[in-house]
């Protein structure tokens, strides 16, 4: 899939899934719960045991439905074995030029951190599709709104601190999409395997940002 048909989707879903799975095993059967309510972003992070096998994994299964992407992602050299494995989109919590230069060299859609203006400047310079505001916990949305107002031409998602109940306020803020990780795929729903919890909070996400843009 061609980087701008990745992005367009993944900023019309609205959501991201950010999972730290405690093993690769269970992988495929959240991102089908996932799919099924509505969330098309999935994000493995390097934490995950095994993450870039895992990724090869799920893009192999589900391919198709979801778009598979890596997080936590820290070095370019991770950066190529993830895109090779299968992942279309690279996220991570820094700000590393080499990354975003391999990530679009590569063909995909880069996602690098930062939090200052400048960081987020100079991130959006070196070749960012979208930057993650991170750490998002303790900034709101209306930190998303003060970063816009002189740089209206930023795509901006957060993550850290996002559930259901105030994703309408990020996109309402300005971000095109929202991360959201234990709020959405939760620690006991992957131990337990209660796919249906995870679809219900995909769909209520989804809900939420859907509201937010009408």
């Amino acid at each position: 899939m061609k980087r701008e048909q990745v992005l367009t989707q993944l900023t019309h879903c609205g959501v991201v899934a950010v999972i730290r799975a405690p093993s690769a095993d269970v992988l495929v059967d959240i991102a089908k719960a996932l799919q099924e309510g509505g969330v098309i972003g999935i994000e493995v992070t390097m934490s995950t045991p095994h993450a870039i096998s895992a990724i090869e994994k799920v893009t192999h299964a589900l391919g198709q439905n979801v778009i598979v992407g890596v997080g936590t992602v820290l070095d370019a050299a991770t950066c190529a074995d993830a895109i090779h494995a299968g992942a279309e989109f690279v996220v991570s919590p820094v700000l590393d030029p080499h990354i975003i230069d391999t990530t679009r060299r590569l063909g995909k859609v880069s996602v690098p951190g930062a939090l200052t203006p400048s960081e987020i400047f100079t991130a959006w310079s070196a070749g960012a599709d979208v930057v993650k505001i991170f750490p998002a916990t303790s900034m709101g949305p209306q930190y998303i709104k003060d970063i816009l107002a002189p740089m209206p031409f930023l795509r901006l998602t957060p993550t850290g601190g996002v559930s259901a109940k105030n994703a309408g306020d990020w996109i309402k803020a300005g971000a095109v999409m929202v991360g959201a990780g234990s709020t959405l795929v939760t620690k006991e729903a992957m131990a337990e395997k209660r796919w249906a919890d995870i679809t219900r909070n995909a769909r209520e996400f989804v809900a939420a940002v859907n509201a937010a843009r009408t």
